[in-house]
């Protein structure tokens, strides 16, 4: 017996039929479905100390359940201190499973333990069905210890979509239940 997600099972029982007949897709392979999330972060202190990415990379590993990589510098900055090859951030791919899974741990746990939670804003759309968002605080998921946190960081979290509109897009994470602010 094998394992699928539940949020998996709500797009194939529930999500499928409502966009469907919302939008008066023929197919049903045409309705639109998360491709990949992908999560990155920026650490710019990572070119004083070395070990900021390391601890990142365990970081995000927690989180996703996936390792990361190490994203480095394309070029020369010198005001930045900053040579070609340098790690200055990391970023990792979800996709299948795992992808369902962290978003079930996102929409259902993490989201609603950020502080002053109002909700997330949907300004993050980028006209070609891409939701993009930021989150302050990587201590918002339970995976983080926080007494073993060296420095708390942010990430942007990045849902990639076969959809080809912003508003069939919002409607898939709306039917997935996205804490979207209410307007």
């Amino acid at each position: 017996m094998s394992y699928t997600p539940r949020l998996r099972q709500q797009y194939k029982a529930e999500v499928i039929p409502a966009l469907k007949e919302q939008f008066g897709f023929k197919s049903v392979m045409r309705v639109p479905r998360i491709e990949k999330i992908v999560i990155s972060q920026g650490i710019g202190e990572a070119v004083a100390d070395k070990k900021i990415i390391d601890g990142a990379i365990e970081d995000i590993t927690a989180i996703t359940g996936q390792k990361p990589v190490a994203t480095v510098s394309k070029k020369d900055v010198s005001n930045f201190k900053l040579r070609k090859g340098m790690p200055i951030g990391t970023k990792v791919t979800l996709r299948g499973d795992i992808m369902y899974e962290f978003l079930d741990r996102l929409i259902s746990i993490a989201l609603p333990r950020t502080r002053d939670f109002k909700g997330v804003p949907a300004r993050g759309f980028d006209g070609r069905g891409n939701f993009n968002m930021g989150v302050k605080e990587h201590i918002i998921f339970p995976e983080i210890d926080i007494d073993k946190v060296n420095k708390i960081l942010g990430m942007d979290i990045t849902f990639v979509t076969s959809s080809e509109s912003d508003e069939e897009a919002k409607a898939l994470l709306d039917a997935f239940k996205f804490p979207f602010t209410k307007k």
